[in-house]
């Protein structure tokens, strides 16, 4: 199983939105079983799953101090991703959840605020030695803060060639516990979702990659 720990120091990056997306799409996809874990005290990934009319992905409650044995026991259980939606703040709680991912992905809006937010972020998932992966959100494909923000990205690590546009539906789905690309499958929000999960995936067929290299030599 793949652990995917989503956190940004700034809230309303988008990292709720993030979760659900990836997890259903990985369902649809034909690459599940997908489960969720939200260890944010809002409980908005909770709340959105409750919502939802079909039994997957399948979300999982545990103790924060047994989430290790926990995500192990959902391996033995044939998972195969497992996404943990995190609280908008920089913690012992955070360094924790990033020393259990096999991927961490860093949600960024396209603004100076997100941009400033971010480093803290990085340093705690460098220092991990995890992997990781920033991911553009709610941004306006045409606006020249977008290609700005994936330049500053760049410099510090990879960014994912898709991602989220600053789109009406993508709200409208998550109120009623479904995703964008749920409600419309051949819509523009189902093609860069589609797209990021295929980044996402790359990071981990790389990681295998290296992580072969390094074995064999």
């Amino acid at each position: 199983m793949k652990t995917v720990v989503v956190t940004s120091q700034k809230g309303g990056s988008g990292k709720t939105t993030l979760c659900a997306h990836l997890a259903v799409e990985v369902e649809r996809s034909g690459d599940g079983p997908a489960w969720l874990i939200d260890t944010d005290v809002q409980g908005t990934l909770s709340q959105w799953h409750e919502r939802r009319e079909v039994d997957t992905p399948q979300r999982a409650e545990m103790p924060f101090g047994r989430m290790a044995q926990g995500l192990a026991n959902m391996a033995a259980r044939g998972a195969a991703y497992c996404f943990i939606d995190t609280a908008p703040t920089i913690s012992t709680q955070s360094t924790s959840l990033i020393d259990l991912a096999d991927l961490v992905l860093i949600p960024v809006r396209p603004s100076p605020a997100d941009l400033w937010a971010v480093s803290e972020t990085v340093a705690l998932v460098k220092n991990a030695g995890k992997p990781f992966l920033f991911v553009i959100t709610q941004a306006k494909s045409q606006a020249s803060i977008t290609a700005q923000t994936i330049a500053a990205l760049s410099e510090h690590g990879r960014v994912a060639q898709a991602f989220i546009a600053d789109r009406v539906p993508y709200a409208g789905a998550m109120t009623g516990g479904r995703t964008a690309p749920e409600l419309a499958p051949k819509s523009v929000a189902a093609e860069e979702i589609a797209g990021l999960w295929r980044d996402v995936k790359s990071c981990f067929n790389e990681n295998s990659k290296t992580a072969k290299k390094v074995m064999y030599g």
